[in-house]
């Protein structure tokens, strides 16, 4: 066993046997090198002689149950642990107000923390209680925690042995639920609070595009159509990021006229899978009649017009079929990833159009109504939706809970 203390500007391990220290003198003294409890190597010029000259060397008794050696020498706020001493890449540094213990180097079964570390790590680490420097100390005493025990790799290993031969044999024990049953009880790992690190970068971004949105609904005289549609795109590529691209102008066959037609607005995920989005500036009445028809509000030919001719679009897609995939991947191949297919599998439309703000309770509960009407239209927003979304997404990061 060994124990850890500081004296001064350095920290001493001693390692302490039941048995002679013969086969750490001799080592030393053959090699100028000696391997303590498979972690840590020292050199003679690493004992510590506690008021002895380093020349007394040859006075240690042979037969001490004990040996001091210099682990870490102080190095302005830190006690520095050279990489040799732990049989590794980089040099560990402890902040010298933190208490180095013997359970910061071995897991079970003497197995070298820092060196298993050293498999992912290739910088110099540095601990203490300096979160925006360092890694904290109880991080890196939660990193220790996670080592398995040897009751864990056994139930891990029965485990896997199931996994193999299960489907051979009937009476077997249920070693995997065991397993899974020992980990639910363990704690589990808590990773790091996404939501926390990307908080003010989503707040910001969608703050930006709520303001740009609401500068062009102030301003809509000054856009053409197509630089309107444009823009919307660019706001729904971010506010929608399954998508990855749109592309303006493309193509499908139209089997029953056997011509070509043009889809302004093909969207595509980040599966290959296509998607149609029609975009209008958004006049006011454009959506739901201001008159009831028997006692409904009814949509306005801007919208059924718009929801036609997305659903011929959507047929002419489906009937396409592979020939289509094919066509539209070659005509797209430059901006498309390597190997990146676009697929044709049951398109679904977007419709973004016209305003909601100066609607009745009773026109928009009969617009709701509307848009769950059309299997194949994803949904019908208006840029009041579109602002209410982005405010909605701004709140919730705001509020955000940081765990």
């Amino acid at each position: 066993m060994f124990k850890i203390k500081k004296e001064k500007e350095l920290v001493i391990l001693e390692y302490i046997t039941d048995s002679p220290i013969s086969w750490i003198i001799n080592d030393l003294n053959l090699i100028n090198e000696v391997t303590i409890s498979r972690i840590f190597t020292f050199k003679k010029e690493d004992i510590f002689y506690d008021g002895m000259e380093a020349d007394d060397f040859d006075d240690l008794e042979s037969d001490f149950g004990s040996i001091e050696f210099v682990l870490a020498t102080l190095a302005g706020e830190y006690f520095k642990i050279d990489k040799d001493k732990l049989n590794i890449d980089f040099d560990v540094y402890f902040s010298k107000d933190i208490e180095i213990k013997p359970d910061f180097f071995k897991a079970e079964r003497n197995i070298s923390i820092f060196r298993k570390i050293n498999k992912v790590l290739h910088e110099d680490m540095y601990i203490s209680n300096d979160s925006e420097k360092d890694l904290p100390i109880n991080e890196f005493t939660k990193l220790i925690n996670e080592f398995p025990n040897s009751y864990e790799l056994s139930k891990y290993t029965e485990s896997r042995i199931v996994a193999i031969i299960e489907d051979y044999f009937s009476n077997i024990d249920d070693a995997k639920n065991n397993f899974e049953k020992y980990l639910n009880k363990k704690t589990s790992k808590k990773g790091i609070n996404l939501l926390k690190t990307f908080k003010e970068y989503e707040i910001n971004k969608y703050q930006f595009l709520l303001n740009k949105l609401e500068s062009m609904l102030d301003d809509e005289v000054s856009y053409s159509e197509k630089q309107w549609q444009k823009e919307i795109n660019q706001i729904i590529l971010l506010l929608y990021p399954k998508y990855m691209f749109v592309f303006d102008e493309a193509p499908v066959k139209d089997s029953i006229k056997n011509t070509t037609r043009s889809i302004d607005h093909l969207l595509v995920d980040t599966n290959g899978h296509i998607d149609i989005i029609e975009i209008k500036k958004p006049f006011e009445n454009s959506i739901v009649s201001k008159r009831t028809y028997r006692d409904n509000y009814i949509p306005l030919k801007e919208l059924s017009g718009t929801i036609m001719q997305i659903e011929k679009y959507i047929y002419h897609l489906n009937k396409w079929g592979q020939a289509g995939e094919k066509k539209l991947t070659e005509k797209y191949s430059d901006q498309l990833p390597d190997n990146f297919m676009i697929s044709i599998s049951n398109p679904s439309g977007i419709v973004i159009m016209g305003r909601d703000k100066n609607l009745s309770d009773l026109q928009i509960m009969d617009f709701e109504l509307i848009k769950r009407k059309y299997n194949n239209i994803i949904d019908i927003l208006t840029y009041d939706d579109l602002l209410r979304r982005m405010r909605f997404l701004i709140e919730k990061f705001e509020k955000q809970v940081e765990s």
